[in-house]
């Protein structure tokens, strides 16, 4: 598959042990990413941050690692399956009871595609 062109970006900021079932929340949005066939997902663990259920902040210390760090989840795709796959999400986040934040924005894709070997 090649993407290219103009496409949108999907945020989704939660906290690391936000839980959906018996799975952690970024694990149930991953997984319901590549059910419906987006190009991909990462997952990126925030060394520091808070958010609207938190008074403190959740932060990584090299003696005392916090079990609630900031995770963000970013997916990359064309703008209909983005749009798509917003009403999933959101879904799933008030499944979880967990707070969240998800935002959207444009993105020019300049390159995408597989490797010759998969």
């Amino acid at each position: 598959m090649v993407l290219e062109g103009e496409g949108k970006l999907l945020r989704i900021f939660i906290g690391e042990s936000d839980r959906h079932q018996r799975n952690t929340l970024f694990e149930a949005i991953v997984l319901e990413a590549r059910k419906q066939g987006m190009a991909g997902a990462t997952v990126l663990r925030g060394i520091a941050g808070f958010g609207a259920n938190s008074r403190t902040i959740h932060i990584s210390k090299i003696l005392r690692l916090s079990e609630d760090l900031p995770i963000v989840i970013e997916l990359v795709d064309t703008a209909p399956k983005i749009e798509a796959f917003i009403p999933i999400v959101r879904k799933l986040i008030e499944e979880s009871g967990c707070g969240a934040m998800i935002t959207e924005e444009r993105a020019h894709i300049i390159h995408y595609s597989q490797s010759k070997s998969s």
